[in-house]
């Protein structure tokens, strides 16, 4: 099994070359649906309504004031993640573990592999890039948020810049879709030869 990790700042669009590799026949591990999957648990919650009480809504939590705490304040957004990266790490390993008698590829889709150190299961890991404006209109109008929201959440995140010298391969996002299924086919094939 090879595993690859497919990264880049919010907007670049990891997640359509994500889509596009499921579709070549990757396995695809999306780090921000198992996110959301830990928003409907209400043991996590309620964990978050206790770090953070000025989000409790009900049985849940305002998501929109908790991005304003943990966006507008580093530390706040350690807190958030100290509970929820140790979380995503033992689903992703446990999810690892169930595949790797599998003969294929998997992909690890998320935005903080360098980050978080993630890079160091996979044998490749590729940066998915795009310029600037770009990256913020896709995340504006996804996402329904300011240019001031997106520029907050960007700037708490590694630079694509640095991301791409660390990089195994980059990907430039911003072409047509058929253009970059070519272009990841040719790379998988490439990376199955390492």
């Amino acid at each position: 099994m090879i595993i690859i990790g497919i990264t880049g700042s919010i907007g670049c669009g990891k997640s359509t070359l994500s889509d596009i590799a499921r579709g070549l026949g990757c396995a695809v591990w999306n780090v921000d649906a198992w996110v959301r999957n830990l928003y409907r648990q209400k043991s996590f919650l309620r964990l978050v309504a206790e770090l953070f009480p000025e989000v409790k809504l009900g049985d849940g939590i305002d998501k929109k004031v908790l991005r304003n705490i943990v966006f507008n304040d580093y530390l706040q957004l350690k807190k958030l993640e100290n509970i929820i990266h140790p979380y995503l790490y033992q689903k992703l390993k446990r999810s690892i573990r169930k595949l790797i008698h599998k003969n294929g590829v998997v992909v690890i889709d998320g935005a903080l592999i360098f980050e978080l150190g993630w890079n160091r299961l996979c044998q490749c890991v590729i940066v998915a890039d795009a310029p600037y404006e770009v990256q913020k209109n896709r995340v504006m109008l996804r996402d329904g948020i300011s240019a001031l929201d997106f520029d907050k959440i960007n700037r708490v995140q590694m630079p694509n810049s640095e991301k791409i010298l660390l990089a195994d391969a980059v990907v430039d996002t911003n072409k047509a879709k058929n253009l970059l299924r070519a272009e990841l086919a040719l790379l998988l094939e490439e990376i199955k030869k390492w």
